[in-house]
C-alpha cells in the first residue's frame, strides 16, 4: 500500500460496544431461540472457526457471526454479548473452555494495552497459518471457486523489522511519554522499547525524550490545542544504519531549538537530519504542509536490492525492508518480463515496485496522485540510473484511458492501491486496456478478493496468489496476485 500521511494512531478499527439495556434484578439466562432475540449482556458459547481481518475471533452463534477479540481459531470460548447488530454480534471472553495449541503469552509488556500489535499471544506459526486462512477465506467468499493460494512468505525472525516510528508525545502524572494511543481512548501508552521497532529506532526515541524532559520542550495537549511537540517521527536505514529525525510541532516555533538541536547531535550521532514540520491543524494525520531542515541532510539514501532511494522526511517508504524486497521478487515473477515490455504501474508512490521492475523492461510508466511522491519516484529514477522509468502525477483511472486512446497500450500493468481497494474506473479501464499480465499488490485481503471478482468477470484469469508476512505480530497481510488475460 502506498501511503504519504498515515494516521498518527495506525491502529486497526474496533466497533464501539453498545450500551446495556436496563434489566431487572433477576440474573439474566443463556438465549434460546433465533439470533434476532440476542441482547446485550446475554452470555453465549461460541466455537472460533478464524481470525477476521483485525485480529479478532469470528465465530457463528445462531448462524450470525460472532467477533470476538482475543480468541483464537479452533478455541470454544463462553463469552459475553456487547454489541447487536443485524448481520453481526460482538462480544467479550470470559472463559476459554478449549485453548488453541498456538496460545501463547505476549512479550511485550503493554501488549494489551498499545493496540499497535493483535497477534502477540499467537506464535508465529499460528499467525502464518491464520493469515493463510484469511487470505483464503476472503476468496472464497467473493470468487466461490478455488484460487491457487501458495503458502505464505514468513520471515525468520519477526522482531525488531519496522524501520520507521511516528510517536505521539504527552504527559502523564508529570512525566513526559512517547507512544500511542490506546485503541479507542485517549490515553496514551508508552512504547518507546517496542520490540517491532528497529532497537536504533527506540534508542532515538528513548534519548529524545529524555532531552525534552530535561529542556522542559512542552508536548502539545490536543483537548486543549495548546502547548507545543506532538510527533516524534525516526526513520532508520537498513542499508546505511543512519537515522532520520522529524519533530511535529503544533506551533511554528519548537522553543530551545538551537540547545535541542546541539544535544541531539551529541548523543545521537547515528542521527544525519532534523527536521522540524509544522502541523496546527486537529486531524489525525502526522504531518502539516511545512518541514523544514534544522540540521544535516535533506534527505536519507536508503536502498531495497540495487535500486536507491532518497527519503524526504515524509516520503513514503515501506516499513519492513526485508520483507518488501521478498514481495517485490513475487511481482516481479508475476509479471514475467522478458525486456520488450511496456509496464504501467499504477498507485505507484514514490516508483519503489517501478523501479524494482524497470531493469527487466523496455519502459515503466508510474501513475500517482500527489505530485511530491512523483518528484521523489523521479528522483530516485535518477539515483538508480534507470532512465526508461518515467513518473507521471494524475489519476491512473483517468491516465490510463488516455493512454490507451493515443495507441500507448502496456503490456504489463500493476496496481499497488490503498486498503479500499481499486477505483472501479480503474478497474474499468483496465478491462478496457487489455494488458496481457496484472499484478495486483493489496494489504486488505476482503477488497482484493472483491476486485478480484470484478476483473475474472472483465476477462482476466487468476495464476496464482502469494501471501507475504509484511508486519508480524500484526494482523495485516500483504498479498501478490498474478492474473493473466484469457
Amino acid at each position: 500500500m502506498n501511503s504519504r500521511n498515515q494516521p498518527s494512531h495506525p491502529h486497526p478499527r474496533t466497533a464501539k460496544a453498545a450500551s446495556p439495556h436496563r434489566r431487572s434484578g433477576k440474573k439474566h439466562e443463556a438465549v434460546t431461540g433465533s439470533a434476532e432475540s440476542v441482547r446485550v449482556g446475554d452470555p453465549i458459547v461460541v466455537t472460533v472457526k478464524r481470525l477476521g481481518i483485525n485480529g479478532e475471533g469470528v465465530g457463528y452463534y445462531k448462524r450470525k457471526a460472532v467477533f470476538l477479540p482475543g480468541a483464537l481459531p479452533e478455541e470454544v470460548v463462553k463469552a459475553t454479548v456487547t454489541q447487536v447488530e443485524p448481520t453481526f454480534l460482538t462480544a467479550s471472553v470470559r472463559r476459554i473452555e478449549k485453548r488453541s495449541p498456538y496460545r501463547q503469552k505476549p512479550d511485550c509488556p503493554v501488549y494489551d494495552q498499545c493496540g499497535g500489535c493483535q497477534l502477540q499471544h499467537i506464535s508465529y506459526e499460528g499467525q502464518l497459518k491464520a493469515k493463510e486462512e484469511i487470505v483464503k477465506e476472503a476468496f472464497a467468499r467473493y470468487l466461490g471457486e478455488e484460487v491457487n493460494i501458495r503458502p505464505i512468505h514468513g520471515m525468520e525472525h519477526p522482531w525488531s523489522y519496522r524501520n520507521k516510528a511516528q510517536l505521539q508525545v504527552g504527559y502523564q502524572d508529570d512525566r513526559l511519554l512517547t507512544g500511542l494511543y490506546s485503541a479507542g481512548s485517549r490515553r496514551l501508552v508508552d512504547i518507546s522499547g517496542c520490540p517491532i521497532q528497529h532497537p536504533e529506532i527506540n534508542r532515538t526515541i528513548q534519548v529524545v525524550r529524555g532531552l525534552l524532559e530535561e529542556l522542559k520542550v512542552p508536548a502539545y495537549n490536543e483537548r486543549t490545542g495548546k502547548g507545543v511537540l506532538r510527533t516524534i517521527v525516526a526513520r532508520v536505514g537498513f542499508a546505511s544504519d543512519e537515522v532520520q529525525l522529524t519533530l511535529v510541532t503544533g506551533s511554528d516555533k519548537l522553543p530551545r531549538q538551537s540547545q535541542l538541536v546541539e544535544a541531539i547531535r551529541r548523543k545521537l550521532p547515528k542521527v544525519i537530519s532534523i527536521a522540524h514540520n509544522v502541523n496546527p491543524d486537529r486531524t489525525p494525520l502526522v504531518f502539516g504542509e511545512v518541514t523544514r531542515i534544522l540540521w544535516g541532510r535533506e534527505r536519507m539514501e536508503e536502498a531495497l536490492g540495487d535500486v536507491r532511494f532518497s527519503l524526504s522526511p515524509r516520503a513514503f517508504f515501506q516499513l519492513n525492508p526485508a520483507q518488501t524486497i521478498h514481495l517485490y521478487n513475487y511481482v516481479r515473477e508475476a509479471a514475467a518480463l522478458t525486456g520488450e515490455e511496456l509496464v504501467v504501474d499504477a498507485y505507484c508512490g514514490t516508483g519503489t515496485i517501478g523501479l524494482w521492475l524497470a531493469p527487466f523492461a523496455r519502459e515503466v510508466r508510474g501513475i500517482e496522485a500527489v505530485p511530491e511522491a512523483v518528484e521523489d519516484a523521479r528522483r530516485n529514477a535518477r539515483l538508480s540510473g534507470l532512465g526508461n522509468a518515467s513518473f507521471y502525477a494524475g489519476q491512473a483511472e483517468r491516465l490510463l484511458p488516455e493512454w490507451v486512446r493515443h495507441g500507448i497500450r502496456p503490456d504489463v500493468v500493476v496496481v499497488d492501491p490503498p486498503r479500499t481497494g481499486c477505483d472501479r474506473k480503474l478497474l474499468q479501464a483496465l478491462a478496457q486496456a487489455k494488458p496481457r499480465r496484472l499484478v495486483y499488490v493489496s494489504c486488505n485481503p476482503s477488497t482484493l478478493a472483491k476486485d478480484c471478482k470484478i476483473l475474472t468477470a472483465a476477462g482476466f484469469r487468476i495464476e496464482w496468489a502469494q501471501p507475504v508476512d509484511m508486519f508480524p505480530q500484526t494482523a495485516h497481510v500483504e498479498c501478490c496476485v498474478s492474473l493473466i488475460r484469457k
